[in-house]
């Protein structure tokens, strides 16, 4: 009795869509277009993407793709890692968040942890419920351009997949030129670029990681919106449509 009690400890739970999967210690539980957690057909996902698997009594999650990254997270969105291709990182956490895009499409799954190895010794301050990784400042506009590509994934109920938008229907939302998006989307990677967040510039280690959907990614993980920010965009939209611009200079930072 005492060995199935710690067997029940030991496993891992997988959430994703409404589904559950178990992870028993002694097995690789892999999540890709192929593997335990099949999650879609979408081609731009690899067949096997992810693994969790118990080292030497330390759960690791470990990315076995060639192009894709990830972000994880406490649910909490007090720490943030990028794994990258061929990296590996110890889930430690009650409850971790894993985030990624292929094409146009961004996935959330959840991994919840019997017997963690970090707890909370302490309630977090009574602060509205937000919390950030760092001190990033966002002007209004730079907010509501966040929230027009995150909007999907705010949106949705859960764990799940959902389609971002493209940068042109993220303007249309808002009811801005697309030269106005981009030239606020140019400005907040650059801003996250320098404080060192990882993927908001283009080059060989961009893993062939679109900015956008990694700025979604970041966004969602380190909370700079969340769902309650969501009735700013028809604001933002019902102001851009009827000529009423703030005039206050943070218009193009």
């Amino acid at each position: 009795m005492r060995a199935v009690t710690a067997a029940v400890a030991d496993t891992l739970r997988v959430e994703f869509a409404g589904e559950e999967f178990s992870v028993a210690p002694d097995t690789v539980f892999t999540v890709g277009r192929e593997g335990d957690l099949a999650i879609d057909d979408n081609l731009f996902l690899h067949r096997n993407f992810l693994t969790i698997q118990n080292v030497e009594g330390l759960w690791l999650l470990s990315n076995v793709g060639s192009r894709l990254s990830a972000t994880v997270t406490d649910t909490g969105g007090r720490v943030q890692a990028w794994l990258a291709p061929g990296a590996r990182l110890p889930l430690v956490f009650a409850a971790t968040s894993v985030i990624f895009s292929a094409g146009p499409t961004t996935y959330e799954l959840t991994i919840h942890a019997a017997e963690p190895t970090f707890r909370d010794t302490q309630q977090p301050p009574d602060d509205d419920g937000l919390s950030t990784i760092g001190d990033v400042p966002l002007t209004h506009s730079q907010r509501v351009m966040i929230l027009a590509l995150a909007e999907p994934v705010l949106r949705r109920e859960g764990t799940g997949m959902s389609e971002l938008p493209t940068s042109a229907q993220a303007a249309e939302r808002l009811g801005w030129t697309l030269t106005r998006f981009n030239r606020k989307l140019d400005n907040v990677c650059d801003k996250l670029d320098r404080i060192g967040v990882p993927g908001m510039r283009g080059g060989v280690r961009s893993y062939a990681t679109n900015r956008r959907v990694r700025l979604v990614e970041h966004a969602l993980a380190a909370r700079l919106v969340t769902r309650d920010d969501l009735p700013l965009l028809d604001e933002e939209r019902a102001n851009a449509l009827s000529g009423a611009r703030d005039s206050r200079g943070d218009d193009d930072a």
